[in-house]
């Protein structure tokens, strides 16, 4: 490996040993991309890279907030906004009790290239609160997310940065917390945030499109292999907006997801998650912050296995992890390996360990990086930004065309780097090229700050 991207992976490990998703992603990351640094020495005289692993802002603050008994709580409220070489920062905001400083700066590090990957002019950035909203009120929530964002509007704005939802954070939030933003600014600055809802400028398809995307992005992989969707079975872990789009999406182009998992265990309905009488249902167990996916498979006389997850099971043809960071270690990689199911396509931010990902592609599974798959998420952020700027409303037919484009578009790209250096059909390192290459040489042009 180059020496100066060792110099630097070193660096990052000593340096935030305590954080280790943060140290995961940028190991992963850098060593992917060595190639590119070896064709830029340039960069290294610069020294570009230790300047793109550390954030260009990082802030952290307390969140008060009332719930319905007059209690006052304290929470956590975070705001990374990493990389803003190519437009204004860009990224979600994550609700979740384990949400930390490391989670944060991993999120932001790799949405910098993700942000990238779409073509669009955003930067990299993300944010969010160890604050969860299971359990709780509207009432306690909203008091929630006006505190959070009165402590967050000072640092934001359409030219600034323009915060999303993610896990925890779906239109109810987004609802309260741009209310609030609008308070406090009087003005209606819509472009601030993204993922509005449709009344006030949203876009149509926002909460499908992380979900479409992927379909889009599998479907160039299996014409890569001279397969087709059409048939395909396929097991997604979660079951929020990403996975509820990828059902959507692999109902309308012939195919089914077949098993879903949830925190207390997974189901199997052979029939396929399909239709909008199951769909709705999964709308209504996610809207409740229901854990109890027991009660899908009661309810449509299919299998509930409690306490288990799905990886290994052989009668899928397509592995989409769509939950959360590191579900997928090598005890996971090595029942998927012995399945015999070629296609795994990582769909949640970093799903899967350094190791497992190396076992996996050792023994010949197909894999695409999440910084890719996930991209028509905030692509779609990108064009709701286009649309309020424009003060455009495009139909849902126009959008899905747009993130159709753009994710046969990073699937391209990424293809074309790795080729470009060699590396043969590797996904991961394509992405990771393609993503960097766009920001580095805007952080070279634009000089040493």
């Amino acid at each position: 490996m180059n020496e100066y991207v060792q110099e630097v992976i070193n660096y990052v490990k000593d340096k935030y040993a305590d954080q280790p998703e943060f140290v995961q992603t940028v190991q992963e990351v850098l060593t992917s991309i060595a190639p590119g640094i070896d064709a830029h020495p340039e960069y290294v005289k610069a020294n570009l890279l230790m300047r793109m692993v550390e954030p260009e802002r990082l802030f952290r603050f307390r969140v008060v907030w009332s719930d319905d008994k007059g209690k006052i709580h304290t929470n956590v409220g975070y705001r990374c906004q990493f990389n803003g070489a190519i437009g204004p920062y860009k990224g979600g905001l994550r609700f979740k009790s384990n949400v930390n400083e490391s989670l944060i700066k991993f999120l932001g590090f790799e949405q910098t290239f993700k942000n990238s990957l779409t073509g669009q002019p955003i930067g990299g950035a993300k944010g969010g609160s160890d604050f969860d909203p299971a359990g709780k009120s509207d009432q306690e929530i909203m008091s929630f997310c006006q505190s959070f964002m009165t402590a967050l509007y000072r640092f934001i704005g359409p030219d600034i940065d323009v915060p999303a939802g993610d896990i925890g954070v779906g239109g109810r939030e987004i609802g309260y917390l741009y209310g609030q933003y609008r308070r406090l600014k009087g003005a209606f600055e819509n472009g601030v945030i993204t993922g509005k809802g449709l009344s006030y400028g949203g876009s149509l398809i926002r909460p499908e499109a992380t979900g479409y995307g992927a379909i889009y992005y599998l479907e160039e992989v299996l014409k890569h292999e001279n397969d087709t969707l059409k048939g395909k079975r396929i097991a997604v872990s979660g079951y929020g907006n990403v996975a509820w789009g990828i059902m959507k999406k692999a109902e309308q182009l012939g195919a089914k997801v077949t098993y879903m998992s949830g925190s207390a265990g997974y189901i199997h309905d052979e029939a396929g998650i399909m239709g909008e009488e199951k769909l709705n249902f999964i709308l209504k167990l996610r809207e409740s912050n229901s854990k109890d996916l027991k009660s899908y498979a009661d309810r449509f006389n299919c299998e509930f296995v409690p306490k288990e997850k799905f990886w290994g099971v052989k009668d899928v043809d397509i592995y989409m992890p769509c939950a959360t960071q590191n579900e997928v270690g090598m005890e996971e990689a090595k029942k998927i390996v012995d399945s015999g199911v070629k296609y795994y396509l990582e769909v949640s931010n970093m799903p899967t360990t350094n190791e497992a990902i190396a076992y996996l592609k050792r023994h010949g599974v197909i894999i695409a990086p999440s910084k890719a798959v996930n991209a028509g998420g905030v692509g779609v952020s990108a064009l709701e930004m286009s649309q309020n700027s424009e003060r455009l409303s495009w139909s849902e037919e126009e959008v899905d065309e747009k993130l159709k484009y753009m994710m046969v578009s990073i699937y391209n790209k990424s293809v074309e780097a790795a080729v470009r250096y060699g590396l043969g059909y590797d996904l991961i390192a394509g992405a990771n090229i393609a993503g960097f290459e766009k920001v580095a040489q805007a952080m070279y042009e634009q000089g040493t700050f």
